[in-house]
């Protein structure tokens, strides 16, 4: 889950947008309550003043006699009424007195009128918990607006939700005590706020999958192309889309076309020296052919094809820079194979291991000189060679080994340089020019890969690694670089 959770931005989108539902809904959901309450319990102790007030009223018209009977028919499942003769007491003695008013059962319409018969259960022990919670309040006067009697009334909260107490002076002295609990059940959450939480959270995850699909799909594309840049192939953004896609596009085309020249300058230029390197040369040869000491004319002479060597192999590295083959889809392990028999036949020491059919998008031209410098090095200094195709899941590596004396570690990438020769190992007289490995590690990064050298017991092992795109197979035998992509143009010859 970590892992799909890290590699998808949909997944992540969704998942933020999802969270920050809940948050919101749950912050609403709280606050509505809070609301709510406050709304039910001003509404409730509005009620209870207003039944206290006209039972308040009833008592002082009706004759002492059917005071009872009014006090029980008053009564309800949350609320009870008594008379005391004097002025309520403490709260805290009140509150046990009206706790017991609370445990009383409620008379039948029936038995009203008969003190001794009562029907109905007695009030839940959660309703009375608001009566008989402990509280720090003490009486306090209503204030004229909220109570509609002219004589004062003591008013008293049990809790900090349903649970009140009212005291108020009869015209006979005596004092109507009422009580009011119930419990602060308030749901909030029902079946509606689930559905409606449901569908919104169904709502939104079907908006920021689309939003991330508007978001990410250009993003694959622009990664697509880049890799198919890196592999030497054309590969042009469509410039459509919002303001910032089309700028990113724009940018990454021009970015390209920038490349495209820069290499193009830096490759023509090589050639160019190297083309007018040819004419000096030949004049210092036919110069030095007439210089009268042989010892000195032979010196010079090695230098001069010395030289005209190097030119040639300069030429040569140009030329494939400026190289302008096509890629196409070919069976890598044939490719090597072939290459290996030719050599072989050639009487050189080359042993292909075969191996399964794999096939790639390349250069096969460029691809083979890369391996073929690589197995003439290893024969020429290895005495053999010996070839395999490596596929991996995410590239596919051709390895050669050989029995050579390899190459000091602290020489494993200045081997590379243009150039570059070991003079213990691989001298001038051993042939070479010391841009094998160079043209080869050119090839292969071309190709989006590269070229690595390892120290073996005894030996070396070379390896050309060429990531594997993306793209399905069956978009390269249509002919396309990648989905959504233009097709790959060549690029123009150098001359």
């Amino acid at each position: 889950m970590t892992r799909f959770w890290s590699r998808s931005l949909t997944v992540q989108f969704v998942a933020l947008m999802l969270l920050a539902l809940a948050v919101s809904q749950g912050v609403g959901l709280v606050v509505a309550g809070l609301e709510r309450s406050a709304l039910l319990q001003n509404q409730i102790k509005s009620e209870f003043i207003s039944r206290a007030a006209s039972v308040a009223q009833l008592l002082d018209t009706t004759p002492p006699g059917a005071r009872s009977d009014i006090l029980r028919a008053s009564g309800a499942n949350y609320s009870r009424f008594w008379v005391t003769p004097g002025a309520p007491p403490a709260v805290g003695d009140w509150r046990r007195d009206a706790f017991g008013q609370l445990t009383q059962p409620l008379p039948s319409l029936a038995s009203l009128g008969s003190p001794e018969k009562f029907a109905g259960a007695k009030p839940d022990a959660a309703l009375v918990a608001a009566a008989t919670a402990p509280t720090k309040d003490d009486w306090s006067e209503l204030s004229a607006n909220a109570w509609p009697l002219d004589r004062p009334a003591k008013f008293v909260h049990l809790d900090d939700a349903f649970g009140m107490g009212l005291a108020v002076r009869l015209n006979d002295g005596s004092w109507l005590n009422t009580v009011f609990a119930k419990p602060a059940a308030i749901a909030l959450w029902n079946r509606a706020s689930l559905v409606t939480l449901a569908l919104t959270a169904l709502l939104l995850t079907a908006i920021a999958a689309f939003i991330t699909r508007g978001i990410t799909k250009p993003m694959r594309r622009m990664a697509e192309a880049a890799e198919s840049v890196g592999r030497g192939e054309a590969a042009t953004l469509p410039e459509t889309g919002p303001d910032d896609i089309r700028q990113t596009a724009v940018a990454f085309n021009q970015m390209q076309a920038r490349l495209g020249r820069f290499v193009d300058d830096r490759t023509r230029m090589l050639a160019a020296i190297g083309h007018d390197l040819r004419t000096p040369i030949t004049s210092l040869r036919l110069r030095a052919e007439f210089v009268a000491d042989d010892e000195t004319r032979e010196k010079m002479l090695g230098t001069i094809d010395e030289l005209r060597s190097m030119t040639e192999a300069g030429l040569a590295f140009a030329r494939e820079e400026a190289a302008s083959e096509d890629v196409r889809a070919v069976d890598v392990s044939a490719l090597v194979e072939s290459l290996c028999d030719d050599l072989a036949e050639l009487g050189q020491d080359v042993a292909f291991a075969e191996g399964a059919t794999v096939r790639l998008r390349c250069r096969p031209d460029a691809l083979r000189r890369a391996v073929r410098n690589l197995v003439e090095n290893a024969v020429r200094y290895g005495a053999q060679a010996r070839v395999r195709v490596v596929e991996t899941p995410a590239s596919v590596d051709i390895v050669v080994e050989d029995d050579g004396p390899g190459v000091p570690t602290d020489a494993m990438e200045q081997v590379f340089a243009p150039f570059h020769r070991l003079e213990t190992s691989r001298s001038r007289e051993t042939g070479g020019i010391g841009l094998g490995l160079s043209i080869a590690r050119t090839i292969a990064r071309r190709h989006g890969g590269d070229v690595s050298l390892e120290n073996l017991p005894k030996g070396l092992r070379a390896t050309i690694s060429l990531p594997r795109p993306r793209a399905v197979e069956a978009t390269a035998r249509a002919g396309r670089v990648f989905p959504g992509l233009p097709r790959q143009k060549p690029a123009p010859s150098a001359s």
